[in-house]
């Protein structure tokens, strides 16, 4: 990966050009027939880094695909979902007897900027996922989403006008909205495989919090325990908040908590010697977080068992 040249798309034109598609016909969105992608260069692995947005209704793709180490074979349809600033990486099979196909859906910033949207794109997090975390869909779902596609593009066909933005990111809000719900429901729909990973996590916690790891490097992130599990940081999260309704770094916060009561209630260890033994280096933020989560500073809980 860090010997490949890594190409710069800042704009959707820049997009076409590369894949050997004619000139988009709106510069800041544009939806892309996938099948119809033929990449202009003699590279066996294409890398690159783009300035937009894109949400890729994929199948029948025989070749790799990469967001940075992240690697996944694409068998049949799912989406994926690329923010500004990602690297990407796929392999060039020319040579495929079964043509890739599926719709590219590109949306850069500038067409959001200054609307709600552009507050609140990054709340979806689904862009921050791996690609092995892509959003698989049932004929219905993907129906759904190749209709908002094909009305996104019916727009921009249209004569441009006033009203083209609005209407198009309005589109784009409702396409979101939908692979949100769909992502929620393959959370639940993978309920055994996901329970399995909630165990795993709650395993890696506890074995963290009861080594020497809190003094040596502190509390754990939500970077590292998604680091341990083969997840991206939003993935995890978001798994975490649908099976047990909190974040994972609430659930960090709950089992340092845990650990404290432990230590409190069972030692003659000072508060500060507590904060040291878990990860932190001011007592005072230890006793900040301790009553935040439990209405009482450590010496008043402490005091409750004497």
């Amino acid at each position: 990966m860090s010997n490949l040249k890594i190409h710069q798309f800042k704009t959707i034109a820049e997009f076409h050009k590369i894949s050997g598609l004619p000139k988009p016909e709106h510069p800041l969105v544009s939806l892309v027939d996938y099948g119809l992608v033929e990449y202009q260069t003699d590279e066996k692995e294409i890398s690159w880094v783009q300035n937009f947005y894109s949400i890729g209704l994929k199948r029948n793709i025989e070749g790799k695909f990469k967001y940075g180490q992240q690697q996944y074979d694409f068998d049949e349809g799912l989406l994926t979902f690329v923010a500004p600033k990602q690297v990407v990486s796929i392999t060039i099979d020319k040579s495929q007897a079964k043509k890739p196909d599926g719709l590219l859906l590109f949306i850069h910033p500038d067409f959001i900027w200054n609307t709600p949207l552009a507050g609140t794109i990054n709340k979806y997090d689904f862009f921050g996922y791996n690609v092995n975390e892509a959003l698989f869909v049932s004929e219905k779902e993907e129906m759904v989403i190749m209709d908002i596609f094909k009305n996104i593009q019916r727009e921009y066909h249209s004569n441009i006008d006033k009203f083209t933005q609005r209407i198009v990111i309005a589109q784009i809000e409702q396409l979101l909205g939908y692979c949100e719900r769909f992502y929620q429901r393959q959370f639940i729909t993978r309920s055994k495989t996901n329970h399995q990973i909630l165990a795993k996590f709650e395993t890696i916690l506890e074995n963290y919090f009861n080594s020497e790891n809190l003094i040596e490097k502190g509390t754990p992130t939500a970077q590292y325990l998604a680091e341990q599990l083969n997840l991206s940081p939003n993935y995890l999260g978001s798994l975490l908040k649908s099976l047990t309704g909190n974040s994972t770094q609430t659930l960090i916060h709950e089992k340092l908590v845990e650990k404290a009561k432990e230590k409190l209630s069972t030692t003659n260890l000072s508060v500060s010697e507590i904060a040291y033994q878990l990860g932190f280096e001011h007592s005072q933020s230890f006793s900040k977080l301790f009553k935040s989560k439990t209405q009482l500073s450590p010496l008043t809980f402490r005091a409750s068992f004497n």
